[in-house]
């Protein structure tokens, strides 16, 4: 399974690597939505800091969550995207709704 789910008491955390593409996506989303409906966090965190590839299903993934969270009157965080995948989420406007940073500075 490229993700790894840490649920602390307000926070959940997915660590995903890998490739998200159409071929995965599904089977990421499924997993942190468990861990969200589970847990009922304030906070899901989404590391990318070892995915190596994104495309469009990523970003799809990243607003499902978003609104999965607003549902839950929560926040989502991204952590550790590496220069490309913060390209793709910039280009996607993702920085306009949820705060997100590289690995070394703000996507």
């Amino acid at each position: 399974m490229p993700v790894d789910i840490d649920i602390e008491e307000t926070c959940v955390t997915a660590y995903i690597s890998g490739e998200i593409d159409h071929h995965n996506a599904a089977q990421l989303r499924r997993k942190i939505d468990e861990a969200v409906e589970a847990a009922y966090p304030q906070i899901l965190i989404l590391d990318f800091g070892a995915v190596t590839f994104m495309d469009s299903s990523g970003i799809g993934l990243v607003m499902g969550r978003y609104k999965l969270m607003r549902d839950l009157c929560g926040r989502i965080d991204i952590q550790n995207a590496p220069r490309a995948i913060g390209k793709v989420m910039r280009m996607a406007g993702i920085e306009k709704l949820i705060s997100a940073e590289r690995e070394d500075k703000r996507i």
